[in-house]
Parts: C-alpha cells; sequence; structure tokens
C-alpha cells in the first residue's frame, strides 16, 4: 500500500484527510502537513488555523500512511500482565501515561499477556511486527530477560521498576518504604515484625527485604518469619496463613504489607484469630489511592503514586525515542512517609 492509495482508503471511508483540511482552510497539502507538525517555516497563525480545523472534523493520521512516510508507528505499548495487575495500578499508569502523550502524535496501546504466557513473548511480538516506536513494562527482574532483549535490539523502552541494566526506569523506593514501616512500628512500640513481601523473584523483592532487615538491626526488634506467602497470594490464602501465625504463641505485633489488597487479607487474618487491630497489633502499608482508612482506621499507611509512575515513564520513553541517551532517563520516588488517620469521628 502506497501513501496514495492510504489516502484514497480514507477518503473511501468518509474519514477525513489532508485534502479535507487543505480544502477547508484555502492551503496546499504540503503546508497542512507542515503545520500539523508545527513545522518552524509555517507561521504560527497557520499552525493554529490548521490545527484548530483538525480537531473540529476529527481529523486523525492514518498509521499505515505514517508509517510509510516516516517508519513510524506513533504508537507506545504498555505491557501487562491482566492476571496479577490490580484494577487502580493498571487505571492510575494508564492515566499518567495518557496525560503526557495527549499532546504529541503518539498514541497508547495496552498489550495484554496472562501468567500461562513467556512474559517475552508479547514483547517479541510489539519488536518483530513493529507495532509500536515505544513499550513499557511492569514486574521486572534482576537482569531482566525483556529488557535484555530490547537493548540487543535497539527498542527504546521504559521499566516500572529496576533490572540491574541501563535504561529507563521509573521506581519507588521500596527500600525506604519497608525502613520507614520498621522504624514507625519500633516507635509505637512494636518489637516482632512480619513481612508481607513481593515475589522473590521481582527485584523490589530485594529492596524491600533489604530496607526491611536493616532498619531491623537499627532498631533492635526481631523479625517474625512470613515467607510462605507474597502479595501475589491469593487474599484467600494470605488470610488463612496470617490467622494462622497470628494464633501462636510468638506472634507478631506488627507487619510490614507490600500491597494494599494483600493488606486487607492480613487484617481478615488478624481478626480471624481473635485479635484487634491497633491494640494487639499494628500494620503498615503502601497504597495507591486513599481506602485503606475507609477499611479500618487503625491502618498506617505509606502513598505510592501509580499517576506519577505512568507518567515518568512515558516521558521516558519519548525521551530516548528523541534521542535521549537511556542512562539518563531514570527516576526514583522517594516515600513521604507513614500516615495515621487524621479523619474526624
Amino acid at each position: 500500500m502506497d501513501r496514495d492509495q492510504t489516502e484514497k482508503d480514507d477518503e473511501a471511508s468518509g474519514r477525513p484527510t489532508l485534502k479535507t483540511l487543505a480544502f477547508m482552510t484555502g492551503l496546499g497539502v504540503t503546508t497542512v502537513s507542515r503545520a500539523l507538525k508545527d513545522a518552524p517555516e509555517i507561521g504560527a497563525e497557520t499552525r493554529r488555523r490548521v490545527q484548530l480545523v483538525a480537531r473540529q472534523i476529527g481529523y486523525r493520521p492514518n498509521r499505515a500512511g505514517v508509517r510509510l512516510r516516516t517508519g513510524k508507528t506513533n504508537v507506545i505499548s504498555l505491557v501487562l500482565n491482566t492476571e496479577r495487575e490490580i484494577m487502580s495500578f493498571v487505571s492510575d499508569i494508564i492515566y499518567g501515561v495518557s496525560e503526557v502523550i495527549a499532546d504529541t502524535p503518539y498514541h497508547l496501546i495496552v498489550t495484554p499477556y496472562s501468567r500461562t504466557q513467556d512474559p517475552l513473548e508479547p514483547i517479541r511480538y510489539l519488536v518483530e511486527t513493529g507495532s509500536a516506536d515505544g513499550v513499557i513494562i511492569s514486574r521486572t527482574q534482576p537482569n531482566d530477560p525483556r529488557a535484555r532483549y530490547m537493548l540487543e535490539r535497539g527498542i527504546p523502552f521504559a521499566t516500572h521498576g529496576r533490572t540491574g541494566l541501563i535504561h529507563p526506569y521509573h521506581d519507588f523506593d521500596n527500600y525506604a518504604f519497608a525502613a520507614d514501616s520498621v522504624r514507625h512500628l519500633a516507635g509505637i512500640g512494636r518489637r516482632r515484625l512480619a513481612l508481607l513481601a513481593p515475589p522473590v523473584e521481582l527485584t523490589y523483592h530485594g529492596h524491600t527485604l533489604d530496607g526491611f532487615t536493616d532498619a531491623l538491626s537499627e532498631v533492635g526488634a526481631s523479625e517474625i518469619p512470613f515467607n510462605t506467602v507474597s502479595v501475589d497470594h491469593s487474599i484467600e490464602q494470605i488470610r488463612m496463613r496470617t490467622a494462622q501465625l497470628m494464633r501462636r504463641d510468638v506472634r507478631p505485633d506488627g507487619f510490614v504489607s507490600s500491597a494494599a489488597a494483600a493488606t486487607l487479607a492480613i487484617v481478615a487474618g488478624i481478626e480471624d484469630a481473635g485479635l484487634k487491630l491497633g491494640r494487639d497489633v499494628d500494620v503498615v502499608s503502601k497504597q495507591s489511592s486513599d481506602l485503606l482508612h475507609l477499611f479500618r482506621r487503625e491502618l498506617l499507611v505509606v502513598n505510592e503514586n501509580f499517576r506519577l509512575a505512568g507518567a515518568e515513564l512515558a516521558r521516558s520513553v519519548l525521551g530516548w525515542i528523541g534521542g535521549a541517551a537511556p542512562g539518563s532517563l531514570q527516576s526514583l520516588s522517594k516515600p513521604t512517609g507513614v500516615l495515621a488517620y487524621r479523619g474526624s469521628d
């Protein structure tokens, strides 16, 4: 398919084309095309007029035509494990990415995969078919094979989480989260602490565990092992294991939880064992929305901003596409402290 055929197909389907814009503005097709791209040789008033008319009639560049002319798709792909990512994470990441690319030629597509698939499979598809100019992935591992694959092929990408390789990423400082949580629990008198950690294969498991154990040594508290489940286990599994743990003679009087959904199960398990949150045990949990205090006011929370993560990841991918050095496109969000409920009764 050539460029002229693409225009003819658009005309046949009734979609506005560059010729439609040229007719409506009284300008040449080449001038209209350059105005849409903010070309500096086109006057500012002309650019504004063309872009206004384009918005009014719903003009969108035909991606096939764009790819023929430029070799680009104008697509950023967000690759997500649909069975592991919770909806608040997905919606907030998408919101953050979309906000950044809204005023660019780029569009976001979500490429899902399931736990029965090899996580590299959707990446191979995107790269081999040339379906996207940039890729965003999450659930990173040390020396992640997806990151290595894209680095070897020179595909711009960014990761939500670190891999130990040199590429763009945005991450939350889970070492600081775990350490701050331990210090806070110790400061309110909790001495026997348990950690509900991320899955061991993910990079942020190591960051979280290191922050937890280093802070335990610092404050002189002890660990009650809770490594038979991770935040990836089902709500019912976490609830059952928590109840078993809390029925022991030597039980935790404090928990650090790496995910809000898992925290709901921890609290249910505590209450199944006949104990009371805030009296017998305290829990510090990460959250991405202000929901945990609606569930139990006694919970202590640390906020993680997934919208910010999406925005930073989009900027990183666009930066690499634009020619910036991959190693210069890395960011780390710091936790802002442990928060107790501050509402009024």
